[in-house]
This record gives C-alpha cells, structure tokens and sequence, in this order.
C-alpha cells in the first residue's frame, strides 16, 4: 500500500470520526426535543392550555391541582432581569477598562481573577447569597424574608459577570487598533475612543455576551433553589419569596411524586417551556448579532 493511499485512508476515518461525534450531538437533541414534545402533548390533553397560560396560581400537588404557570414565568424573568441589571454593567464596564485603560501587566492579574468568578459552583453562590447578601438586605430592609428574588438576583448577577465581561473584552480586541489610532489622530481622549468607538464596532460580540448571560440566568438553578425560595408567587416584589421554572424542576424532581402521573409531567412541561424561551432568546441573539456585525 503507497503512503498516498494510507493517507485517504486516513482522511475518509477521521472525516466519518467527525460525522459520526457530529450525529452523536445532533441525536441527542432531537431526542431531548421529542421526550419533551411527547410529555408536553400528554399534559395538555389532560390539562387545559388556556388555563397553563392565563391561570394566577401554580400548585400542581394540592387538591384541587391548579397548573397556572404564570407565578413560574413572572419568578425566572425577575431574576433574569434583576442578575442582569448587576452583570451588564459591571461587566461592560470591566470589559472597557481591560481592553482600553488597563496596562498588560493589570490585565493578566485582574482577568484571571473575573474568570475565576466563572469557575465557582453556583451552589456555592446560592449559600453565599443565604448566608451573606440576605443578611445584608434584612440589616437595610428588615421586612424582607429570608428567601428573597434579590439575594438570589443578586448571587446570579455576580456569577454571570465574568462571562460578560470576558466575551465582551474580547470582542473589544478584536475591534483593529488602526480604529483606534485614527480615533486618536482626530483629538479624542481614551474615554471617547472608547464609549464612541470601540463600543459601537464591537458591539455585535458585546451584545452576544449580554444574551448569553440573560440566557444563564434564566437556567439557573442551584442558586434559585437555595436561595430565591419555593413559593410561586405572582409578584414584583423582589423582597419576596418567588419560585422559578428552574427552582420548581428540581424540587419536583426530588419529591415523592408517582412516575407517569400529572405531577411528574408538570416537571417535563415546564422544561419544555424553559426550553422554548431559551430557544427565542437565542433567535434574538442571533438577528442582532447578523444586523450589528462589523466585519472588519
């Protein structure tokens, strides 16, 4: 055999190597999609989908069962917008300082660090936020209960920081630093190059990164589960207890609940709506990142 011919050899197993972990990804997400299709389709004849969606209270295991999942829908968008009031910001900011004001050696000590943020269990952030910020919310706003939507938000805010601020840092050097000096030439101070400049021709990747970090939050779970507490309650009052889609699966999933029983689907269906809100998210994302892109 000639070594050309061991070469396409070569070249035709590693490509169906490739089609086949491709496949292997692929199959797992229709499988996903079809197990939550088919478990959503077996609630909804037995459940009513107006009263899924219109209904106020959310108490699958009481009697009488009531499946209004609005208190789950209202609990998960609080903590997703209240997380991203703290990390857009903080991390926008922080990525505009490391990539224009921060000097090489300040960068190599304060990027490891953000991202170290990113690597910390978000059970720890959920006892953190138990254990530390609700005290601190209680010591200024005493009425506020113990298991709170603003610790948790808070918690979440903190522990999606790092990855707005490391996306967008790094759509920020990637923007050609010839933009930057021609900013210069024309008389403008570093705080308008950036604002003004260097902003707006990243901002299809600054924008990626504020998408991905809602979409975060919106899964969250361990954090939501500890700290935000298990009461579905249709309210926008962070200092109370709230319950999300999230914090309800695993609290469902780790009750004594029958398998195949309406119950055990609640926990399916409302996964498939996280799913479905996900996915819009993400569609979103992507048109404005394809309206935004600057290619350079």
């Amino acid at each position: 055999m000639t070594a050309r011919k061991r070469h396409q050899q070569t070249e035709v197993l590693v490509r169906w190597i490739l089609i086949g972990l491709s496949a292997v990804s692929i199959l797992t997400t229709i499988g996903i999609v079809l197990t939550l299709a088919y478990e959503t389709f077996e609630f909804f004849s037995i459940v009513s989908i107006v009263e899924f969606f219109t209904s106020h209270r959310w108490a699958p295991v009481f009697d009488p069962p009531s499946f209004g999942v609005l208190p789950l829908v209202a609990g998960t968008m609080m903590i997703a917008v209240l997380s991203g009031l703290i990390s857009i910001p903080l991390g926008l900011g922080s990525a505009i300082y490391l990539s224009e004001f921060a000097s090489k050696k300040a960068r190599k000590i304060i990027k490891p660090i953000l991202e170290l943020l990113a690597g910390i269990p978000s059970i720890v952030y959920g006892f953190f936020a138990l254990t530390f910020i609700t005290p601190l919310i209680r010591s200024v706003a005493p009425d506020t209960q113990i298991y709170n939507a603003l610790s948790a938000s808070i918690a979440v805010g903190i522990m999606t920081l790092p990855m707005v601020a490391s996306l967008s840092e790094d759509a920020m050097m990637a923007v050609p630093d010839s933009i930057r000096q021609g900013a210069y030439a024309l008389g403008s101070t570093k705080l308008e190059v950036a604002i003004h400049v260097i902003v707006p021709a990243a901002f299809s990747g600054i924008a990626a990164s504020f998408m991905l970090a809602i979409s975060r939050a919106i899964g969250e779970t361990m954090i939501v589960a500890i700290a935000a507490g298990q009461t579905p309650n249709l309210s926008l009052n962070p200092f109370q207890s709230i319950q999300t889609m999230t914090g309800f699966m695993v609290n469902m999933a780790l009750g004594d609940i029958q398998q195949g029983s309406i119950e055990f689907k609640t926990v399916f269906v409302v996964g498939a709506l996280l799913f479905v809100i996900t996915l819009i998210l993400n569609l979103i994302a992507r048109i404005i990142i394809q309206k935004t892109r600057e290619v350079y």
